[in-house]
């Protein structure tokens, strides 16, 4: 397997495991704890990371959310909560989920030892969200490691993909249009808000792929085949636990 193969195999399944821990009844209930509810705990313990900052930064850096909607949600969990212990707690509950999914699968620390590398490797520059969490400190075993390196993943790609939506021409809402037109009610928008999507649009949006695909490969090219094996088999194996 080449690192271009590694990266097109790879990256959409961290994309679709990464969250797994998001909204979990364990991690909405430490919310509560805390004193706010699922939806504000995700916002507030995923963009906590980035301090106690104005929305308009997190809206920045999430991307894809309407903006009105992460000022309401935002505000109203940091008048309750201190943005960077949400934070702490949110990576937490990932290292919880971890311990509780994965303590029986085998060759962890191998699929630990190849995602730190990549995480190592992987240039935090004009990628705010995912500079914010690689600076979170990581659990020691590998069960709860390994969703926390799951989950920085998915934010390192995520980060690099808004980047080169922008860099390709297209805004947020317009690249949110391309992919995934049923959840903009998800997201904050409504059907008014939506765009009609083009030819040329569509043709952005791949070339935002193409070049999301080019940016990270540099960080996944570190690894050598060993380790790309041990990368491949820990998500087969997280994929596996957690299919339903």
């Amino acid at each position: 397997m080449t690192p271009e193969e590694l990266v097109a195999d790879v990256c959409p399944r961290i994309r679709d495991v990464g969250w797994a821990f998001y909204f979990v009844p364990e991690t909405l209930a430490r919310g509560t704890e805390l004193g706010i509810d699922g939806f504000r705990f995700y916002f507030l313990g995923r963009g906590g990371v980035l301090g106690d900052v104005d929305a308009t930064v997190v809206s920045s850096a999430f991307g894809y959310f309407k903006p009105d909607l992460v000022r309401t949600v935002w505000d109203s969990a940091r008048a309750v909560v201190d943005p960077r212990a949400a934070g702490h707690a949110f990576v937490e509950c990932a290292a919880e989920f971890g311990r509780a999914h994965f303590a029986q699968l085998d060759g962890l620390d191998a699929f630990c030892a190849a995602a730190d590398s990549v995480v190592a490797a992987a240039d935090p520059v004009g990628l705010a969200l995912y500079a914010g969490a690689v600076s979170e400190p990581l659990a020691d075993d590998a069960p709860a490691r390994t969703m926390q390196l799951l989950a920085l993943l998915r934010e390192y790609r995520g980060s690099v993909h808004l980047l080169a939506v922008r860099a390709c021409g297209l805004d947020a809402l317009t690249a949110h249009c391309v992919k995934r037109p049923q959840d903009l009610g998800m997201f904050g928008w409504s059907d008014d808000d939506a765009v009609t999507v083009t030819d040329q649009d569509r043709a952005a949006w791949q070339a935002a792929e193409d070049l999301t695909d080019r940016l990270v490969l540099p960080a996944y090219s570190v690894l050598d085949e060993a380790g790309r094996a041990a990368l491949v088999a820990g998500i087969d194996q997280v994929e596996a636990v957690l299919a339903p």
